[in-house]
């Protein structure tokens, strides 16, 4: 059990501040990294963390530039030592899912190695399904002597919720889904996101429940020719994320989709949800449920989080 008092939080990772905040311990959050960002309180805290690539450049200088740095064993992103010095956290929280999303748990451990006033505990979060990220939230509660119960019960009765709905949709009433996590190399969402399509009456497409997420060729999106076609590039806002479906429109086969011709292509915040392994899960599967059977759900996240293209 650890004295609320004296907890000083570093969390290097959104989901993570998400989790921090919504257990009540805003107040302990001493700094965030540069992409936390929600809820928008935390945006006074220190920046702990930068990155080495422009996220503003094309979709396929971005991935060209992350590959790059991990050809030359350089992580994507860079922590701020200095910072973290004079912060003095007993707290840092991390992730071991994805080099590509967050900081390394190896460069925290590395960071950690290098601090001479303090000698910050590191929880590191692997989450790839929903059973692993509300086993994170209670990890976390528990880390800093509170309770995750109120929380966990809250979200996973938003999502039995949803699966009650839909459970009983006939095969042929389940849209055959495929979320399009990046757009070139044109990438299939994988992880936790074919688990949220099943759970919002949908097929997903391709991406297996807990594994990364693939790379698609285009003649195995047309072969597969979905009925839904739902946009949530990693780490890209709402403006951003129609821009970029809007190129990919102009591949010359894009009007012979299925999805394309019924007018059921979509675009999300990806970054604010889908892409964000926390609380804010429940809401994506929400706004899937909404996109995916009309009919059944209307939560009112349409113009805010998701948009038909």
């Amino acid at each position: 059990m650890t004295d609320a008092k004296n907890l000083r939080i570093v969390s290097l990772i959104p989901s993570a501040t998400e989790i921090v905040t919504m257990l009540g311990l805003t107040d302990a959050l001493v700094g965030r990294s540069h992409e936390c960002d929600y809820p928008p309180d935390v945006q006074d805290r220190p920046v702990c963390t930068g990155a080495r690539l422009n996220s503003e450049t094309p979709s396929a200088q971005i991935d060209q530039d992350v590959n790059e740095l991990l050809q030359k064993a350089l992580s994507i992103y860079q922590i701020k030592i200095d910072v973290l010095e004079q912060l003095q956290p007993t707290h840092i929280l991390t992730q071991d899912q994805c080099d590509v999303c967050a900081v390394s748990l190896a460069d925290v451990k590395n960071a950690v190695g290098q601090l001479t006033h303090s000698q910050p505990e590191i929880i590191s979060l692997q989450p790839n399904l929903l059973a692993d990220i509300w086993a994170d939230i209670e990890r976390v509660a528990d880390a800093f002597g509170v309770g995750a119960e109120p929380m966990l019960l809250n979200l996973e009765s938003r999502v039995k919720i949803c699966q009650q709905k839909t459970q009983a949709l006939p095969e042929l009433d389940r849209p055959k889904v495929a979320c399009i996590e990046w757009t070139d190399p044109l990438m299939v969402a994988g992880n936790w996101i074919p688990e949220l399509v099943e759970l919002a009456g949908g097929q997903p497409l391709v991406g297996v429940p807990g594994q990364p997420s693939p790379k698609l060729e285009w003649k195995s999106l047309l072969s597969a020719n979905p009925d839904i076609i739902v946009f949530m590039p990693c780490g890209f806002d709402l403006n951003r994320t129609r821009s970029e479906a809007k190129a990919l429109a102009q591949h010359p086969e894009w009007q012979s989709l299925h999805a394309v011709q019924t007018g059921r292509v979509y675009v999300t915040d990806g970054n604010w949800y889908f892409n964000r392994p926390g609380p804010r899960l429940a809401d994506s599967l929400e706004i899937l449920a909404e996109i995916l059977h009309p009919e059944i759900f209307q939560y009112g996240y349409k113009g805010t989080a998701w948009e038909t293209l």
